[in-house]
């Protein structure tokens, strides 16, 4: 894991900036994924079940998972991990429920203005199964929607080889999800967004994937909302000389062993601490099981950067924006009225992030590639839309009348002020 003082800085925040953009530029991802979505809007359910055999190696009759399925596959956990679910369930919709906004109105002079707020009607969730499985990503996704007031939720989970994960089949028992669909990649986004005989569209589809699902849902974005495009994972650490280096490792680990594209980054103003880091990175390496992807990915996109104090710190953290960001330091809640960009802060030592990846509350839906400089985690907004209202009496028109013609006529648009001109007098 490279070292970086001064000016060195700058470039390698060019280059994570860089690594988020790679893959969703390359004209073979962009040109594959448009052809499918193409085809499955031409085809429909044909073309989804023709590319599921393709990368899935399945070959399927129908696109649905039956409850009867659903249930069968639940079976198979241990009370010990159902206890967890329900557990880190029961914190996520408490956390979700504090999100809730009213709608309002307000009335001033004859004119009643004001926002109704209302769910999105129906959702696609997309939970990846490719590689592995991720009951958690079903939590974060559902449980809002489902708080929001969605009235339909389609769930979209590969089942590569046929058989649907039992931790994810807990975790839509447990929420009671009832429309569930055994395919994934770009041909899943894609029956979404446009709908297939099997599949009605949505309205907005959430969920992460692969770089093929995350190319897809920018392209259909526009005919359908989406919650965002997620760029590699990272985490970046605040850490002073009191933080426990054995700690510190471990964390910047649990995003390296994420894939080769991750990045982990440790800033601190102690030379001699950066050293017991990387002592301790050499030593639980060795027995990671992923070590072969962690090291690819410090090698590439991890560094330990030396700043003069916490100031500095917290200046470079806020040009980085990360997904992830932990502040290890002796007092942490100092730092954080000076922190204005990240996706989640995680304060002091007993909090880890993947507290927040699976059971704090906190969706672990996240901005990332420095987009947290402008967008925020997934939550309970995403599932809603404002409508706004505006009601005016006789009295209220007559006190905007002047004003709206006004502007009218100086924009050019003399339709528009002709809807006041021809009620007045009335």
């Amino acid at each position: 894991m490279r070292v970086i003082k001064g000016n060195r800085v700058d470039a390698f925040i060019e280059q994570l900036k860089k690594r988020a953009s790679v893959s969703i530029i390359e004209d073979e991802i962009q040109k594959t994924v448009r052809k499918i979505i193409s085809d499955v809007k031409r085809q429909g359910d044909r073309a989804v079940k023709k590319y599921t055999e393709k990368f899935d190696r399945i070959k399927l009759k129908g696109l649905a998972i039956s409850r009867k399925e659903i249930e069968s596959s639940a079976k198979e956990v241990d009370d010990k991990f159902l206890k967890a679910l329900r557990h880190a369930a029961s914190r996520i919709k408490k956390f979700h429920e504090q999100q809730r906004e009213k709608s309002w109105q307000f009335s001033e002079n004859g004119i009643t203005t004001g926002q109704i707020i209302r769910p999105v009607e129906r959702v696609g969730v997309y939970v990846p199964g490719g590689k592995a499985a991720y009951p958690s990503t079903v939590l974060m996704n559902v449980i809002p929607a489902q708080v929001a007031g969605v009235n339909e939720i389609a769930m979209c989970v590969p089942t590569p080889g046929g058989k649907l994960n039992p931790y994810v089949a807990s975790a839509v028992k447990l929420l009671g999800v009832k429309e569930v669909y055994r395919i994934g990649g770009a041909q899943a986004v894609a029956a979404l967004a446009y709908g297939t005989k099997s599949i009605k569209k949505v309205d907005k589809i959430v969920g992460p994937g692969n770089i093929f699902v995350a190319v897809a849902k920018r392209m259909v974005f526009g005919d359908v909302g989406i919650d965002m495009v997620a760029g590699p994972s990272e985490i970046l650490i605040i850490a002073d000389k009191t933080a426990n280096a054995s700690f510190i490792a471990s964390d910047l680990l649990s995003q390296a062993e994420h894939d080769e594209m991750a990045s982990s980054v440790l800033i601190t103003d102690s030379e001699s601490f950066a050293d017991k880091v990387q002592e301790e990175l050499a030593a639980q390496l060795r027995d990671l099981k992923r070590k072969v992807i962690a090291r690819k990915s410090l090698a590439k996109y991890g560094a330990i950067i030396i700043t003069k104090n916490l100031d500095s710190a917290i200046s470079i953290a806020n040009r980085i924006a990360p997904e992830h960001l932990e502040v290890m330091t002796k007092n942490p809640s100092a730092l954080l009225p000076k922190i204005k960009n990240a996706g989640a802060i995680f304060l002091g030592k007993w909090t880890p992030e993947p507290l927040g990846d699976y059971a704090a509350g906190p969706n672990h839906t996240l901005p990332t590639s420095g987009t947290a400089r402008f967008s925020s985690p997934l939550g309970l907004y995403d599932f809603t839309k404002r409508t706004s209202l505006i009601n005016a009496t006789k009295e209220g028109f007559d006190k905007l009348a002047g004003t709206v013609e006004t502007l009218a006529d100086v924009e050019g648009l003399e339709a528009h002020g002709n809807t006041i001109r021809h009620r007045r007098g009335f």
